[in-house]
């Protein structure tokens, strides 16, 4: 295992919706978070605008081609048993083509891609401490936990 960061990294998260108001979300395998509930994203680079990187990572992740326009949100995540902390940027992003469908481009780090709704995501983030079958599989990465509780007036829908 390699040493931790003493300091907090950027990571810059992708809201992306469709026509129906959906957000693209997708299931992390192999990194810390495996098997909770994500939107595409990933560090920022040195000498890289917020907007950039959220176009970049979108692009290798999932293969959607978008256009960053509005910084949402910021949380602190800090995750203890990793010994990681990341400060998270929300950038709302635009899809370039309204009807594309997200692709898994990085299978050793992503199960699945779907479009939810903030609703949705927001339920499965009260209820992630519940351990019933129900909600065994609908749990959230951390940061998207952190956004649903310390920004409850977001509506990521419109």
């Amino acid at each position: 295992m390699s040493n931790p960061s003493p300091h907090p990294r950027v990571g810059v998260a992708a809201i992306i919706r469709d026509s129906a108001g959906r957000l693209v979300v997708g299931k992390r395998i192999g990194s810390h978070g495996a098997g909770t509930w994500q939107f595409p994203g990933g560090h920022l680079e040195m000498g890289e605008s917020l907007f950039a990187c959220a176009e970049r990572e979108t692009l290798e992740e999932t293969g959607l081609r978008v256009q960053g326009v509005k910084v949402v949100a910021t949380t602190n995540d800090v995750f203890d048993a990793e010994a990681k902390h990341y400060i998270t940027v929300f950038v709302e992003c635009v899809m370039l083509d309204a009807g594309a469908e997200p692709t898994i481009m990085e299978p050793n780090k992503c199960l699945a891609w779907n479009w939810m709704s903030w609703e949705e995501l927001r339920e499965w983030c009260a209820h992630h401490d519940d351990t019933t079958p129900e909600w065994a599989d609908k749990k959230c990465f951390l940061p998207i936990l952190n956004l649903a509780k310390e920004h409850p007036e977001l509506d990521l829908s419109k």
